[in-house]
């Protein structure tokens, strides 16, 4: 028997300042537990060193932070999310989240930000989540599905 794993990826727009921005486009991603999926994440900024988060939602639980990356150097994860399940890598204009080995465990809403938003500012991050989740209910908004 097959199992399918459902990871939701919530349109998101968020915006920093002025000229700074992360869109995540909605899409439905469905897998076989134990494939690698790849979440999408595009940034503008004029930070010419921007640092960018991942964070995943659970049903009825605050969004919980995975990993950040920076232009240069590392960037670091969660120790719940190990480098070697959860990775990603700023690409240009973009960083895309790498899940390997899908598990049950993975199916949630999954969320890019960009600095400053994830940081030092909590209560503008919760809401735009909390804003993306309610306009999520909207047929013009996208979110994207993982099921395994």
């Amino acid at each position: 028997m097959e199992t399918w794993l459902w990871i939701i990826i919530a349109a998101l727009l968020s915006e920093c300042n002025g000229e700074d921005k992360v869109i995540q486009t909605g899409e439905d991603v469905f897998a076989t537990e134990g494939l690698t999926v790849s979440l999408r994440c595009t940034f503008e900024t004029t930070d010419t060193s921007p640092s960018l988060f991942w964070y995943k939602q659970q049903v009825n639980d605050l969004p919980r932070f995975m990993l950040r990356r920076f232009t240069i150097g590392e960037g670091d994860n969660a120790a719940e999310f190990h480098k070697d399940r959860f990775d990603a890598q700023i690409q240009n204009t973009s960083v895309p989240l790498r899940i390997n080995n899908l598990q049950l465990s993975d199916s949630a809403l999954y969320y890019c930000a960009l600095k400053p938003t994830a940081t030092g500012n909590t209560d503008s991050l919760y809401k735009n989540l909390l804003s993306t989740k309610l306009n999520s209910l909207s047929p013009l908004n996208h979110h994207t599905d993982i099921t395994v």
